[in-house]
This record gives structure tokens, sequence and C-alpha cells, in this order.
């Protein structure tokens, strides 16, 4: 395994701090000298690892989504079957580690500032186009293609909206609820076919 690099080590530190400090403090919140305090080093050394607090914010959302992929992926390497498969990128998706509040606040957070932020905005598109893509893996051998493409559709709003209800709504559904309904849309939707 190559050694990492004195930047390589720093960067990933920074950018861990940054999205501890997205759970905080949300985007708004999430400031070059907080990530620095929590990091426990100065802003110029932010600063000379990133060019702006976008670029660190992007990094930060990008480990937090590689780790939620690989969680994804393992999922998937146990799977079967087309059915296992769907089941595992659903599941995934909605793992104890990742459906937590302070996790879709900072998600929350990342996703209101897609509209203005180009950069953002193409990291969003990335892990849509991955999510695509791993649902059409499995529901291309369950329905018919144009079937299989509005399923995908359909199976990848609902998780950013249970997303979405999970980190705006106090106390609102918790992740066995959020499985309950998916797993109810996809029964659903391949019924349909």
């Amino acid at each position: 395994m190559p050694r990492l690099s004195i930047e390589q080590i720093r960067r990933k530190e920074l950018s861990e701090a940054a999205y501890e400090a997205l759970q905080v403090w949300g985007l708004p919140g999430t400031t070059l000298v907080r990530v620095a305090a929590k990091a426990g080093v100065s802003k110029g050394i932010v600063l000379h690892y990133f060019r702006n607090k976008d670029e660190l914010i992007e990094a930060a959302m990008r480990r937090s989504n590689a780790a939620l992929r690989d969680e994804v992926v393992r999922r998937l390497a146990a799977a079967r079957s087309p059915r296992e498969r769907l089941e595992a990128v659903i599941e995934g998706n909605f793992d104890e580690h990742f459906f937590v509040p302070q996790i879709t606040h900072a998600w929350l957070s990342f996703c209101g500032a897609v509209p203005r932020n180009p950069q953002f905005a193409r990291l969003q598109r990335a892990i849509h186009a991955r999510m695509h893509s791993n649902l059409m893996s499995a529901l291309k051998h369950l329905l018919p293609a144009p079937q299989a493409q509005d399923a995908a559709q359909a199976i990848s709003i609902m998780i950013d909206g249970l997303w979405l209800r999970h980190g705006l709504v106090q106390g609102g559904i918790d992740r066995a609820g959020a499985l309950k309904r998916i797993k109810a849309l996809v029964e659903s939707l391949l019924k349909s076919a």
C-alpha cells in the first residue's frame, strides 16, 4: 500500500474537520476559523491546503459520499440476485451510520447551496448518476427498460425525500420508517410491471 504524503494526510484531516463542522453549524456557520479550530491548526494552514471554503466543503462532501458509496458497494458484493442488489442499494443509503440527524443536516446544508454553486452542483450530479447506475444494475433485470428507468428515478427521488424529511423534522421519520416506506414503493413499482 502506498504511503500517503503529508499533503494528503493534512487534506484528509481538514476535510474531516470540515465535515464535522458542517454537522454542527451547517454550511453558513462552517467557517475556515471553525474548521481550523476543530483540526487544531490555524486558518492559514487550512488556506495552504484549500484555496477557499467551497473547495474545502466539496472535499468534505466527497469524503462523506465516498464512505456511503463504500457501504453500498460492500452490500452489493454480498448480493446474489437482482432483487438483493436493489435491496443492497436501498439499505446502503439508509445505513445506521449515515442516516442520522447530524449527517442529514450536513447533507441538507450542502444541497441548499447546490443551485448557486457550480462545484457543488457537479458533485451532486455525480452522486445522482451513481445512484441511478446502482439502481439500474438491478432494475434492468426486474422491469422492462422504460419502466426500469422510471422506477430508478422514483426510488432515487424517494431516497432524497426521506433524507430531506429526516433532516428537517426533529423526531420525524426514522431508519425503520424510511425503509418501510421505500420498500412499499419498490413493491408497488415491481407489481405494476
